[in-house]
């Protein structure tokens, strides 16, 4: 990784702006799951310990520019302390006279955590004079949220041209997996691709098969190739502007010599919402008044055989509906069978990260990204603006 790292530069004494991801569930007040803490306490140790003055900022939920304590980010900062064993100061605001008196009055070694980022519009919009509010904040700009990387707003994209910069540990562990993983992988390589939506994973699937040796494609997408294909799907979902795409999808994989696998068999059922009838199908076909949930039994034997034999493994988006219990095994056998190959496995955020995780098999993955947004464009290989404006070593 070609990119400044906290390592390359010196914090001691300074003011230093972190940029992290504590966009953490919260009900009624109390966070339900604070892995996003916990995975930042590297970086923010490395700092306090090397004599930074720490400035915390980050957005959580989508509050929509205006100011909800319903997303506020004080429980974060009360649940930081706690790891840290000491006190982390709270602004009630991100930019304004208080947040600068605070960050002016913070001695190296202490911890000033600043209110919802996106409680102004001008977050998200990058919005100049924002940007400059913030960098008056500090003396050293540090992103390591990864989840936002892919975004170019004013805490993650404008400021750092402000500032002297660098990345967090966090990042630089996901930029060195991923990245590293897909342009040198070990072979065979297989790539996993569920979820909705086609069009939201078109470059993602042309980029992959330039790459991969085998492409399984599951969830509703694999629905519009079926259809491509000429299956009758019954109800599910296609999207049928994007059969033409699929269709080009699938000459290119015969072209790449990839192995495109796509469902064999389906979970289908009468009603997405209120499901009454449930039945496995024996073939590809999905018969009239019903639609595909999940992939069927012989298309998990399939998928599963190919795991096996790879050697580098990627996977973006679940299998079918896995949070309704009827409809979770394809997903819950493809994170099983992650877990129990020896090859290098790489679980791309988002609802793949979930499902490793409620099904109990996260410690069994070699990595699970942080960023569900952010880890598509690297899987796309594309550049994160985030991580494209911090200095080079």
């Amino acid at each position: 990784m070609d990119k400044k790292t906290i390592k390359d530069i010196d914090v001691y004494n300074k003011r230093v702006l972190l940029r992290v991801d504590f966009n953490v569930p919260v009900k009624d007040g109390v966070i339900t799951d604070d892995n996003r803490i916990k995975e930042e306490l590297p970086t923010i140790k490395y700092l306090l310990d090397n004599g930074a003055k720490l400035i915390i900022m980050s957005h959580l939920g989508r509050p929509e520019g205006e100011v909800n304590l319903k997303y506020s980010l004080k429980p974060t900062a009360v649940r930081l302390g706690e790891y840290l064993q000491k006190e982390v100061k709270f602004a009630d605001d991100c930019i304004g006279k208080e947040a600068l008196k605070m960050s002016k009055e913070l001695n190296s070694g202490e911890v000033l955590m600043l209110e919802n980022l996106r409680f102004y519009a001008q977050e998200e919009e990058n919005d100049k004079a924002f940007c400059e509010k913030l960098a008056k904040l500090a003396d050293v700009y540090v992103n390591d949220a990864f989840g936002t990387a892919h975004r170019k707003h004013a805490s993650t994209y404008g400021v750092a041209k402000l500032l002297p910069n660098a990345v967090g540990f966090l990042i630089e562990k996901e930029l060195n997996m991923i990245v590293d993983t897909i342009n040198n992988p070990k072979r065979p390589f297989v790539g996993i691709l569920g979820g909705a939506k086609v069009s939201d994973k078109i470059t993602i699937v042309e980029s992959l098969l330039n790459k991969v040796d085998s492409l399984i494609v599951g969830g509703a997408m694999a629905y519009t190739f079926l259809y491509a294909m000429n299956f009758n799907v019954g109800d599910s979902k296609v999207e049928k502007e994007m059969v033409g795409e699929a269709q080009r999808l699938i000459n290119l994989a015969q072209e790449k010599n990839v192995q495109l696998l796509l469902p064999v068999d389906h979970v289908v059922a009468n009603n997405f919402e209120n499901p009454t009838i449930v039945k496995n199908t024996v073939n590809p076909t999905i018969p009239n008044g019903f639609m595909g949930m999940d992939i069927g039994k012989q298309t998990i034997k399939i998928f599963k055989k190919a795991i096996k034999k790879a050697k580098t493994v990627i996977w973006n988006g679940p299998m079918g509906v896995f949070e309704n219990k009827t409809f979770e095994n394809g997903t819950k056998a493809v994170a099983k069978a992650l877990a129990k190959t020896k090859a290098t496995t790489i679980v791309g955020g988002g609802d793949s990260a979930a499902a490793v995780i409620k099904f109990g098999y996260g410690k069994k993955i070699t990595h699970i990204s942080t960023g569900g947004g952010a880890s598509l464009k690297l899987f796309e290989g594309k550049v994160l603006p985030a991580v494209d404006v911090i200095e080079n070593k």
